[in-house]
Parts: structure tokens; sequence; C-alpha cells
């Protein structure tokens, strides 16, 4: 059994693609690594007497963030096991630090669960579906991201209440679509995976078709789903974050206060440090604009800063700063609204090494560029000193661009097993774009020894998750931990 990876030279580009080697030389190194490491073997998780407390991992986590939105995040991972995964990245990420792997690694996202993945906008306002989180995004073993992803299905499975062998099919599809993926990518040119990309359009056309050719009940409401969630997304965009979380005042949008979730930085802090803070975040504004490409620089350089706030987002970022900057325009009606998070140490350095770069929000947006086939126009990052004198990283994006994903609280099971290859063909283009894909293919073989290993892998950490989050919740019980809920 393998113990917690150490990765040498972990820095940027990702990957330990052998650019010299012929085909056939990379796929020797896949079939050495098979040889090394059996794909069956992928299917153990059998963690170690002296696995650490999740409860004490996640405490550990919440030292560095804000103590006060701290409760809202373990109120949200109270919810369910699925709330309490995609909140335990950093509980997984020690948990697949004891588990084997191939040798061969790419960019990974680190926290690859099924609502990492949905809908956006790509710069020329065609409608992607990507991964689309990357908080934690480091070089590492690509497995870790499918067996996280895996897991994630089976977790969801079980919250659904779905027949245990539901959620295991699902499992296996999904990691038999992502050996697919790879294996048709690996005979690629280096340009096509590039370009390559889910047709969304397409996906939802073939479930219509299938809707109309099967006349399945099941088939129809999946359709619909998608169908309706395609048309969602179109209105998830800034116009609409702007109707939700603005007011126009005096002819001017102004931000809507909602503690805790939403406060302005004029209510955050009393006048002195809230000039402060609004000062500091113009000038994070403007010096973020050199990790601009020249033409978008350009663009957001028409826009001044009008006001910001602190918004809580997500589940396992509760608690980082974010911050939402609105922008306007010579039109008050030109606005853009930004977001400015934080970003800490990923997850998974303490696992396979430290980042190559020495500002984590750029490390988020290089990952981001690596995996993704289309990013944000105005993705990037600068590192600021706050006025408690603590130096942070930051990366910036828009604040929605036709997101969508899908709401797995109503999935059902066909849904479930659809979404869940969906998101595993996703992520084998994201990790081709910096892996090698040939020697990836050439482990993963034409056989069905991995989607039964991955399988089987997903369904016992499902069941771990469901001890840790029951352990989680005899902590809050207990007022080891606080919890606010219906946040």
């Amino acid at each position: 059994m393998a113990t917690h990876v150490q990765m040498e030279g972990n820095s940027p580009p990702a990957g330990n693609v052998k650019r010299h080697l012929s085909s056939q030389e990379r796929a020797e190194l896949g079939k050495a690594a098979r040889r090394r490491v059996p794909r069956a073997a992928q299917g153990v998780f059998d963690p170690p007497s002296s696995r650490p407390d999740p409860v004490s991992l996640l405490e550990r986590q919440a030292e560095s963030r804000v103590p006060e939105l701290v409760p809202i995040r373990y109120g949200r991972m109270l919810v369910s096991p699925f709330s309490f995964f995609r909140g335990a990245a950093l509980v997984m990420a020690s948990d697949l630090a004891t588990t084997v792997y191939s040798g061969l690694t790419a960019q990974i996202c680190g926290d690859a669960h099924m609502s990492n993945f949905g809908l956006f906008a790509s710069p020329e306002r065609t409608l992607m579906f990507d991964v689309n989180d990357f908080d934690e995004t480091l070089p590492g073993p690509w497995e870790w991201d499918v067996k996280r992803l895996a897991a994630s299905v089976v977790v969801a499975g079980g919250d659904r209440g779905f027949p245990a062998k539901v959620s295991r099919t699902a499992a296996i599809e999904l990691a038999s679509a992502y050996r697919r993926e790879m294996r048709r990518l690996a005979v690629m040119t280096n340009l096509d995976v590039w370009y390559s990309h889910l047709d969304v359009q397409a996906a939802v056309a073939e479930l219509e078709s299938q809707s109309r050719s099967t006349k399945s009940k099941k088939a129809r409401t999946m359709a619909a789903t998608a169908t309706k969630l395609v048309a969602a997304s179109r209105t998830h965009d800034s116009l609409q974050a702007l109707g939700k979380l603005t007011r126009v005042v005096a002819g001017q949008h102004r931000i809507i206060s909602n503690p805790p979730l939403v406060v302005p930085t004029a209510e955050l802090l009393a006048q002195h440090d809230s000039d402060a803070l609004m000062d500091s975040l113009d000038q994070i504004l403007r010096r973020y604009r050199r990790s601009l490409q020249s033409d978008r620089r350009h663009l957001l350089e028409q826009y001044r800063l009008l006001e910001t706030a602190r918004k809580v987002v997500g589940i396992g970022s509760v608690g980082t700063r974010a911050w939402i900057l609105l922008l306007v325009g010579a039109d008050p009606d030109d606005v853009v609204l930004l977001q400015a998070k934080e970003a800490e140490d990923s997850v998974l350095e303490e696992f396979v090494g430290k980042s190559g770069y020495t500002n984590h929000g750029q490390r988020v947006v290089a990952g981001q560029h690596l995996m993704q086939a289309a990013s944000d126009i105005f993705l990037g990052w600068d590192r600021a000193q706050g006025i408690d004198d603590i130096t942070r990283d930051f990366y910036l994006r828009q604040l929605r661009d036709w997101k969508g994903s899908l709401d797995v609280e109503a999935v059902i099971p066909p849904g479930l097993i659809r979404y869940g290859t969906l998101c595993a063909q996703a992520l084998a283009r994201a990790h081709a774009r910096s892996g090698d894909r040939i020697a990836i293919a050439a482990y993963l073989g034409t056989s069905t020894d991995f989607e039964r290993a991955i399988g089987e892998f997903a369904v016992t950490y499902a069941e771990q998750n469901r001890r840790d989050y029951d352990a989680f919740k005899q902590a809050v019980a207990s007022g080891r931990i606080t919890a606010t809920t219906g946040l």
C-alpha cells in the first residue's frame, strides 16, 4: 500500500508528460505503471489506525478563516452526508494519500465532486460544461479526482435513497466514461485535445432523441431536466446577479445588505476601517488588472469601483474572505459584478508538495486555465495586505456568467448515472490537457478492471464518509463545534 505521496518538482507546467518520447514509448510508461500498480488495487481503501480525526482536520482548516463565518460553514455541512462530503476536501485528500496511485500525474482539481461541474459561458458566448471549481487545484495523481468524483456520486445516491446497486452502477459507469474518453483523446493531436469540449446542445439533443425513440417516462424526465437546466443557466448571468444583489438608489446601483451572507463594507466595519478596506480592495482591483490579457485589461479599465461587500459563498469555502466588487462605467446601468476570493494553500499540498507558484491566486488561475476548455475573461489574481496587516492572496472573476449545475436533491437514478458520465468526460478532457494522456490511456487499457475498482472504492469511501458525518454531527451535538443552520 502507498503512503503519503511526495511529488518532486511540483511546479508549472503540470504533469509528467515526456514531450520528446514517441507515442509508443509514452504508452509503455502507462503499461509499466499498470505492472507496478494493478488497476484492481485502485479499489482498495483501508485507512490506517492512525487516520486523523476528521473533525480535527476541519477545525485546523478553520483557524485561518473568519471566525464568525465558520459556524455557517459547519451548518451547511450538517445538512446531509453529501453536503458534509462537499466541505470535507481536506479529509478526503488525507485519505487518498494513503491509497495506491499509478505515478502518472496531471493538473488536478483536488475537489472534483459532482456539484463542482456545471454550465458556464465561454468568452465567445458558447455554453460550456466543465469543471468549475479550482480552489484546491495542483499537479497530482489523476486518480484522486476520479475517486472523489465517483465517491460523490455514491454519496449523493445514498442521500436520495437510491438502491445501493444504482449508486454503485453510477460510479462504475462514471469510471468507464473516463477511461473511454481518455482513450479517445489519446489518439488525437495536441491541438485537437486543447480545443476539445463537451457540446452542451448536442448532449441535450441526444437526450431528447432518446426520449422520443424510447417513449420512456424516465428519458422524458431527463430530457426535460436538461432543457430546463440549459435555459435556466442562460438567465444566471451578471444581470440576474445584479437584480438579486443590488437596488437602485438615487440613480446608482447599490449592494443590498443581507447579513451575515452579504454585508456592504460600510456596514462591516467602523468608518475609518471601512474606508481603509475599501481602499485596499480598490488597490487589489487596480493591481490585478496586470494579470489580465491586454485587451481585457483595456476593457476593465473603463470601469470604476463603486461599492464592495463581503459575501458568503459555497460550502467548503465559507469563512475564507470573499468580496463582491460593484463596478460602473460611464452609464449608471453599465455595471459589472466581480468576485475577489481568498486563495489559501491547497488541501493537497501537504500530501503532494508545495505549489510552484508563490501566489495562491495565481495557482488557482493557472490551474483553471490548464484544465478548463475556456475561462472567464476577467479571471486574474493579486496579493494584498489587509487592515489586520496580514497579507493574503486572491483571485478575481465575474460573479456569474451563465452558471448552472444539477440539482442533486431532485435527480432521478438514470439522471445520476448520465450526469456522472458527463462529469467524467469533462474530467478526462481536463486531465488530458496537462497530463500524459497516452500513458494514462495505456494504464487504463481496454478491460473493465479500472471501473470495477473505482466502483468498489466509491462504495467503501461513501461508507467512511457516513461515519465521518456521524462523528461531525456528534461534535456539534456535544458543543465541541458550533453550527449555524438555515443560512
